[in-house]
């Protein structure tokens, strides 16, 4: 890996959103993220406190989105948060800076937030060291039979939560085709 960058991580301006898509972009070599990004902009589950940069010498160099969920639980429909897509430009890669970004984020999450969880789909041996861990154990159902057992986690924000219940994603990510890893 190389050396660890010094970036500012702060919430994403309005004017900067084609900057972070065409970086999210290039991050995956995909334009079906851009596309992703378009749908959950225009959804209820968007909020502009919940998408956050990575800015180096005034350039995003990195960004991770939140965005509103809800969990199907026995009494009732809870809020939560899936934290996805997160992208860093590709010639920062091992530099740090994916691993700040999830860090600082989810920090700020815990003191601003009423959410209890935040849940994703990613790898468990990149995701495990901020606190993620199997949802299922716990109880919460994946969205989706194309979601990986293991890929699905969970963190809780502030105290532990003994919410059960189906994760219900925002439906950009059913219109998009982007459930469950590929």
């Amino acid at each position: 890996m190389a050396d660890a960058v010094d970036v500012e991580i702060r919430v994403m301006r309005a004017d900067e959103f084609a900057e972070m898509r065409a970086l999210c972009v290039r991050a995956f070599g995909d334009d079906s993220l851009g596309v992703l990004l378009d749908e959950l902009r225009a959804s209820w589950a968007w909020d502009d406190e919940l998408s956050f940069v990575a800015v180096l010498d005034g350039e995003i160099v990195g960004q991770v989105l939140y965005t509103s969920a809800i969990v199907d639980a026995p009494e009732r429909l809870e809020d939560v948060l899936v934290l996805s897509p997160i992208g860093v430009e590709p010639g920062w890669h091992g530099r740090a800076i994916g691993t700040e970004l999830v860090t600082v984020t989810l920090e700020r999450l815990a003191r601003t937030r009423d959410e209890p969880l935040v849940f994703l789909e990613g790898d468990p041996r990149y995701y495990h060291r901020f606190g993620f861990g199997p949802a299922e154990a716990r109880g919460l159902l994946r969205p989706s039979i194309r979601t990986p057992e293991p890929a699905f986690q969970v963190i809780d924000l502030g105290e532990r939560s003994d919410m059960t219940g189906r994760l219900v994603y925002p439906d950009a990510f059913w219109r998009t085709d982007s459930v469950g890893l590929r």
